[in-house]
C-alpha cells in the first residue's frame, strides 16, 4: 500500500506480507502532544480483530480492517472483512478517508470516556 494513496495525516507504519498498519499523525502522538499508546492504527490482516495472534495451525480465509484508537480500544463499528487483500487495503484507505473527515463515531468505544483526549482528537480530524 502506497501513502500517497492515503488520505492527509495517514502513513503506511508497517506493511508486509501478512499485514499492513496504518497510523494516524505520528508527528502529533509523540509522547508530547499526546500519548504515543493512543497513536490511531488501521490494521489489514488475515486474522479476525478479536483474535490477538494467529492460532497455530489456522487458516485463514479472507482479509480483515481494524482501528484502534489505543492498545486495548478497538472501533468495533469500524471492523470489516473482505475475500482479497485488494480489497481490505481499499476498505482501510476509506476508513482512513472517514476517520480524517471526522466521519467515524470512535467516542463510542470508550467505556469510560477521557473527554479532553477526546475533544482533542475531534479538532484534529475535523470532526
Amino acid at each position: 500500500m502506497s501513502e500517497r494513496d492515503l488520505p492527509d495525516g495517514w502513513r503506511v507504519w508497517n506493511d508486509d506480507e501478512g499485514t499492513t498498519i496504518l497510523v494516524y499523525r505520528p508527528d502529533v502522538f509523540d509522547t508530547q502532544q499526546f500519548p504515543a499508546p493512543c497513536l490511531p492504527t488501521i490494521r489489514v490482516t488475515q486474522r479476525p480483530p478479536t483474535e490477538r495472534k494467529r492460532r497455530a495451525g489456522s487458516n485463514p480465509s479472507g482479509w480483515f480492517v481494524s482501528l484502534r484508537l489505543e492498545p486495548e480500544v478497538r472501533v468495533k463499528s469500524a471492523d470489516a472483512g473482505f475475500e482479497t487483500r485488494e480489497a481490505a487495503e481499499d476498505g482501510a484507505r476509506d476508513l482512513a478517508e472517514r476517520f480524517a473527515a471526522g466521519d467515524v463515531d470512535y467516542r463510542g468505544a470508550y467505556q469510560i470516556p477521557r473527554e479532553g483526549y477526546l475533544d482533542e482528537l475531534d479538532a484534529l480530524t475535523g470532526a
